[in-house]
């Protein structure tokens, strides 16, 4: 008994240990000015920033793995997904791209949504081999449709002032309205995955999921009428001040002298901590909603199929509902991410989302910090994100130590050089430690 007293007063500090040295490293980074940090506030700031997005999403991936088992390995597809709703939403409306072909844009998506239900229909009410048939001349002719519609309003959308537009713009919408429709927008898209998907066993809703969030990173990189495709959408407005007109505020920088700080340093500073403010209270709100939908009888019964499926189906409990439920919530958390990065960057740019690095490493993240447990997702996310960030300034370092043996130029020279590009080499390395020497994350799954 004391042994087990001894255990859970040690896993009970862990974790506010674990965030305390975490909130060292971000310390360190904004005050200490040597080779292992840079000493700027707004360096520490920034991967704070990005680390409290990779929170959020590393909470939707715990959702559907660590409260439903579903491993979901297209993550960057709904990041992606939720990152096209600050365009569409916030953004000017393009002069000319509702008369140029936006009707029938319309017109053809919902053709597309009609033959979807009219296939549907004609599946369930007719009886074999007429079902088939008919699902298969509805299908066919409805593309034709769609296909006649879409066609040329999408290339009139385009021709519409290609070199600066060539897309339908956005509504012109207060920002942060974009953040809850891009987890609007994700968990429409996980419904419709979800549907199709979630019947299969976990290997092959692996390798279905890969493949469907490659294909919605092709489609957001190849459909310029949507978001610019590889030519980027810039200039997305964001929700705190800009960093200029801070400058030109003489109160602001009377108030940065007064600091020892100058007016550049000093308004990237109050942006980065006007952005922490509003990702904090979002990151907050979600762990605060996980916590207690995790504590109630839903979260009880979904870690029940979590654990074993054929015991939860014997009782009664719809997996297969249940399954598709927190897909959906776990993917709209994702999207509201997703949101969340493109306001922050003010850059949509469908080219940077790469599935190494918005799908693996989030795993790594989950992983790392505890699965099943929201504050390890969030506690893995920030470190992982600052440990991404500093093995470019510390690669270099560390390569000279242990090629110090060698002799100069050569193969040393190219070690050295080589070392910033070895992130994933050191977060594989990060991964094996944590998975010999704690299996279950650094704040396990209580």
């Amino acid at each position: 008994m004391s042994g087990n007293r001894q255990q859970d007063a040690s896993s009970i500090w862990r974790a506010p240990l674990l965030f305390a040295v975490l909130a060292a490293l971000f310390v360190l980074e904004g005050t200490v000015r040597n080779s292992m940090f840079s000493g700027s506030w707004n360096s520490s700031l920034a991967i704070l920033n990005m680390g409290l997005i990779s929170a959020v999403m590393a909470l939707g991936v715990n959702m559907q793995w660590g409260y439903g088992g579903l491993f979901n390995a297209g993550v960057v597809g709904f990041i992606a997904i939720g990152g096209l709703a600050p365009v569409l939403i916030s953004t000017q409306p393009v002069p000319g791209a509702w008369e140029a072909g936006t009707p029938r844009l319309i017109l053809a998506l919902l053709a597309a949504a009609g033959t979807l239900a009219l296939a549907s229909i004609a599946w369930k009410r007719l009886t074999r081999p007429w079902n088939a048939l008919a699902l298969v001349a509805v299908l066919i002719l409805g593309f034709v449709l769609y296909r006649n519609i879409f066609d040329p309003a999408v290339a009139a959308i385009e021709a519409n002032n290609s070199a600066a537009a060539g897309n339908i713009g956005g509504l012109g919408l207060p920002v942060l309205l974009s953040w809850p429709v891009g987890a609007i927008f994700a968990a429409a898209a996980a419904w419709c995955v979800g549907k199709v998907a979630l019947g299969l066993r976990s290997d092959y809703l692996a390798i279905a999921t890969l493949g469907i969030g490659e294909i919605i990173v092709a489609v957001a990189r190849n459909e310029e009428w949507l978001a610019r495709g590889v030519k980027n959408v810039t200039g997305i407005p964001r929700p705190v001040p800009y960093e200029i007109n801070l400058q030109q505020d003489p109160d602001f920088v009377a108030r940065a002298a007064e600091w020892g700080l100058s007016a550049a340093n000093a308004s990237g500073i109050w942006v980065k901590l006007c952005y922490a403010g509003l990702f904090a209270l979002v990151l907050l709100a979600l762990i605060g909603l996980s916590q207690l939908a995790l504590k109630s009888p839903w979260g009880r019964m979904m870690r029940a199929i979590r654990d074993n499926e054929t015991a939860a189906a014997a009782m009664g409990k719809d997996v297969t509902r249940r399954h598709l439920q927190i897909f959906i919530i776990g993917s709209a958390v994702i999207g509201l991410a997703g949101a969340m990065m493109i306001t922050l960057d003010g850059l949509m740019a469908p080219a940077g989302y790469a599935p190494l690095r918005y799908t693996f490493l989030i795993w790594v993240m989950v992983i790392v910090g505890g699965s099943g447990n929201n504050w390890g997702a969030v506690l893995g996310a920030i470190l992982i994100w600052f440990l991404w960030i500093k093995a470019e300034a510390w690669g270099p370092a560390l390569m000279g130590l242990v090629t110090a043996f060698l002799p100069a130029g050569g193969l040393r020279s190219h070690l050295i050089e080589s070392a910033p590009h070895m992130r994933f080499l050191a977060m594989g390395v990060v991964l094996l430690l944590v998975l010999r020497f704690a299996p279950r994350g650094l704040v396990p799954e209580r």
